[in-house]
């Protein structure tokens, strides 16, 4: 009987063999992960489940009686340690040995640390896993002063959620504005706007040097002075988990390469999600994004291609964002030599922001615009058509137009 084992207990585990089981597939699937939870959804961790919305059985993909209906094993704190392509076989923490006939790679990603003095002090926080979350919203409930070091999606959507329990936040960031490196300057302001709106202390062009405390955090130190903290959340991105495939001997560059199929150097051997650097014809380069959808979306593209489907997966990267009252979308991808423009449409509370280069669009978001949405974005990159920025950037003309 095959065997299809998933290294990883996420999303896009989860998701990879829901396929394989609805595409007929009739042998064994095992799932594998360091985390004592079945696979469950990460943006609830800093959204609604950290803001107290969402109860803990929602974020999960499948309940336990899903998994055994469907003569799925999940193996829960069992992470895969070594992998012996030869044999065909992964070894799990503790020593077992799990035979295999085709291995998917979905370790994910970890939360980049501060390496800095006073990281190991009780209070400061990082936001990657359920058990994380759920420090952390005990902690921000019972209040207190809340530093948050990095304002990328994390950092942001944890300080709107410290606000939302009423805490005082000061963000630091080293950079010039909110997702500089993801959106550009020109999207900052907004963004900047927004928090300063509902009381976030920004301090821009700051670098945290350290942690003060004798066992708990007491205050965060910087290259500009010292913050009282009572809390500190550190969210300045993360690195894939490519441990296990570099040991044995898969090519690794940023993440775990792998072509348009999601098949790496090994014929049996397949990655996805976080972990993955997808061949993209579109850009002509391995692009790896660490988002919601690639899990979604590329856990069941895997399982075809594990079937021996032909798969191309080459979705525009996605993601999105809640913070306050602002919900926001964005698709598209910055290619290697950037963009030479960017266009907006609509007013300061909904809008949306278009990405040019050589004049097409190669990325677009919105921000409450849900009735215009992504689609039309969506067909105004794949078609590769130039654009007119004065029709683009106004209202009266439609997007499909």
């Amino acid at each position: 009987m095959d065997t299809f084992v998933v290294a990883g207990a996420g999303l896009t585990g989860a998701k990879a063999a829901e396929t394989l089981r609805a595409e007929g597939f009739a042998g064994r699937v095992v799932i594998a992960g360091a985390e004592p939870d079945l696979p469950y959804e990460r943006p609830p961790l800093s959204k609604g489940y950290l803001l107290g919305q969402d109860d803990r059985a929602s974020v999960f993909v499948h309940d336990e009686k899903w998994y055994a209906d469907q003569g799925i094993e999940v193996l829960t704190g069992r992470r895969v340690t070594a992998l012996d392509r030869s044999a065909h076989e992964v070894e799990l923490a503790g020593g077992e040995r799990l035979g295999y006939t085709k291995l998917l790679l979905a370790t994910g990603a970890s939360p980049r640390r501060l390496r800095v003095p006073g990281n190991d002090l009780d209070g400061v926080h990082y936001l990657r896993r359920l058990a994380h979350a759920d420090r952390l919203r005990d902690a921000l409930a019972a209040g207190g002063r809340v530093v948050v070091a990095g304002a990328g999606w994390v950092g942001l959507e944890t300080a709107a959620a410290a606000r939302h329990y009423g805490c005082p936040v000061t963000v630091v960031e080293p950079g010039p504005a909110p997702l500089h490196a993801t959106l550009g300057p020109e999207l900052g302001g907004f963004f900047a706007d927004l928090h300063r709106r509902h009381g976030v202390e920004l301090r821009f062009g700051t670098t945290v040097t350290g942690f003060a405390g004798d066992s708990a955090v007491s205050a965060v130190l910087t290259d500009d002075g010292e913050i009282p903290a009572d809390v500190v959340v550190v969210g300045i991105g993360a690195r894939p988990e490519t441990q296990l495939a570099a040991d044995a001997g898969l090519t690794v560059d940023d993440g775990i390469r792998v072509d348009a199929g999601l098949r790496t150097d090994d014929p049996d051997v397949f990655a996805a999600g976080d972990v993955a650097a997808v061949w993209q014809e579109r850009y002509g380069r391995h692009v790896r994004v660490e988002h919601w959808a690639a899990a979604t979306n590329g856990g069941p593209a895997a399982a075809l291609a594990m079937l021996g489907r032909e798969v191309v997966h080459d979705d525009l990267p996605y993601f999105f964002s809640d913070q306050y009252d602002a919900g926001m979308e964005f698709t598209g991808w910055f290619p290697p030599g950037g963009y030479d423009r960017v266009v907006t449409r609509g007013d300061t509370e909904a809008f949306h922001a278009f990405w040019l280069a050589g004049g097409r669009v190669v990325a677009g978001l919105h921000v409450n615009k849900w009735d215009d949405g992504l689609d039309a974005v969506r067909e105004l990159i794949l078609s590769g058509r130039t654009v007119d920025p004065a029709r683009l950037a106004d209202p009266a003309q439609p997007l499909t137009e």
